[in-house]
Order: C-alpha cells, then structure tokens, then sequence
C-alpha cells in the first residue's frame, strides 16, 4: 500500500497575472512529488454534495458565492477575485479534503495537496479563504458516523480563527492553533488552546513549543481523528509569516506532528494550508516536504 494523496487538475483556477495568491503552487506540487518520485499513488476527490458544505455554511452564502453575486465588500474581504473556474476550484478543493480524511481514517495517514482554509466563517469568507475544508471535513466524517471526536492542528503562522469560531461550542471537535501573534488576524477567535507565538521565532523554539503541547493534547482529547493544516507560511522567506523557520525546520515539524499521532496510534489527515514565499520552486519544495515526511511516516509505520 502507498501513501494515498489527493490531487485534482482543477486545483489550479485562471486569477490575475501578479496576483499575490501563488494558485500555481497547487499543480508544481503534483509534478514535483511526481519527478522526485515521492509518490506516484495520487486519488482524485469528486465535487462535494451541496448538502455536505452546508453542514457548515449559510446556504444564503454558498449560493451567492458559487453565482458570482456576493457584494464587492464581500468579495473584496476574500481576496481573490471571482470566476465560474475559482468557484468549482473552491469546492472540489473541499472534496479533496474529505477524501483525505475518509482515506486516513482507513490507512492511518493520507495528504491532500491543497486545503487549509481556515479564514473561512459560516457566512463570509476571508484571507483567500472561501469554503472552511477542515470544518466541513469534520462535521461530514461526524455525520457519516466514522468519527465522534476530532482534533485539528493548525500550524500555519495565521490562527485559524474560522475553524475556531465554527467550533467553539462544540465538545467533540478540540481545535489547537499555533500561531505568529502579530499577524493577521487582528481579531483573533479564541481556540480551544491557542499558542501565540513572538515575531522571529526559530526552528529549535518552535519545535520545542509544539512538543510541550502536541502528546499532551492527543492524551487528553483521545481523538477519532486529526486534521492536521501544515501551513508553511511559517518559513523564514514567506512574504506574510513573520516567524523564522528553515526548510529542515519544517520538515523536522512534519515529522513530529505525523509521527506523534501515528505512534499513539491517531490517524491524521493532513492539508498544505498557506505558503507565500515568492520564489515559487522554493515555495512548492517546502510544500513538498509535508508529503516527503508523510512517505517516510507512513513506511515506517508499515500502514
């Protein structure tokens, strides 16, 4: 068995020449793990059923959305700019999500190569966020009744503060977000724990604050599940981070997340999350370095 991981052509839309969203990264992923030969085991999700996104957002929003007639201030707060292609491209990318959760929770360990929108609000969406995939990903592996409890790690450098907020009276979903905090957003949610981390952190304190809390949580929480969003967002050349984490750094990350579930035996579905280093072959390398963590997980693990 190999490592299953979630591509579809459609996670690339046409937006604007210039535009600070690197949509590109999504396809450059898929062939980078291809010809380094990370893997060549990739699974194409379907379009989800409306009724599923709705489990999470307002059908007022979806429909608005997926037409093309949000207001300008609606649309302007999502930050990219509307197409029929960004719309389909929102929803098979929430496809790709669930079919990495259904797939990790039946081999221990699957990676989708897009996801992590987690700016994403019941009704409206924010900061290149649309559709809330871990959120709607979680409430669908509860409603399908393959799951009870779930826990989301989100590491990308911006709190997932959506995914908070959707979830911050719910006992079965335990939302954990480690995060720069003086970055957006300025309005923070509150987490079930949130870590706000100082500007300019290295490679050797984050890795040690993500270990104070990472086993302690999986002991408490007992989850079904882990959705786990690798935002690499965090590197020290990303044009939105502020922390100072290496390449090795976030492989060594990868590497700690993924072996602490699977060695207290947590399945974990893990998404790319943010990443706006502005040299894209490195941006896509560190992308990569999730799925290249998620082999040698998987291998040693025998799943």
């Amino acid at each position: 068995m190999n490592l299953p991981v979630i591509y579809h052509p459609n996670y690339v839309a046409p937006i604007p020449p210039g535009h600070r969203f690197p949509m590109a990264k999504f396809q450059l992923l898929y062939e980078m793990l291809l010809v380094d030969e990370v893997t060549n085991y990739f699974l194409t999700p379907n379009f989800p059923p409306l009724e599923w996104i709705e489990l999470i957002h307002h059908p007022n929003y979806i429909k608005k959305y997926c037409q093309g007639t949000l207001d300008p201030k609606a649309q302007r707060r999502i930050g990219l700019p509307w197409s029929q292609a960004l719309a389909n491209r929102t929803c098979i990318a929430v496809g790709g999500t669930i079919l990495t959760a259904q797939l990790a929770l039946k081999h221990g360990l699957a990676c989708n190569t897009a996801g992590g929108t987690h700016h994403a609000f019941p009704s409206y969406g924010s900061g290149f966020c649309i559709f809330n995939d871990l959120a709607i990903a979680t409430r669908v592996m509860q409603k399908l009744g393959l799951v009870e409890k779930v826990l989301i790690v989100d590491l990308d450098v911006h709190q997932g503060d959506g995914t908070a907020w959707i979830f911050q009276d719910d006992p079965t979903v335990f939302t954990f977000s480690m995060h720069c905090g003086i970055n957006f957003p300025s309005r923070k949610q509150v987490s079930d724990l949130d870590v706000p981390l100082p500007e300019g952190m290295d490679d050797e304190l984050y890795l040690q604050t993500l270990a104070q809390h990472l086993p302690y949580l999986l002991s408490e929480v007992k989850p079904d599940l882990v959705l786990y969003d690798a935002g690499v967002d965090t590197h020290i050349h990303d044009a939105l981070g502020k922390l100072a984490l290496t390449d090795t750094g976030i492989f060594r990350r990868e590497m700690q997340v993924l072996s602490t579930c699977l060695g207290k035996g947590y399945p974990v579905a893990s998404v790319i999350g943010g990443g706006y280093t502005k040299d894209m072959n490195s941006l896509v390398y560190t992308h990569s370095l999730l799925h290249r963590a998620a082999r040698d997980v998987f291998y040693q693990y025998r799943l």
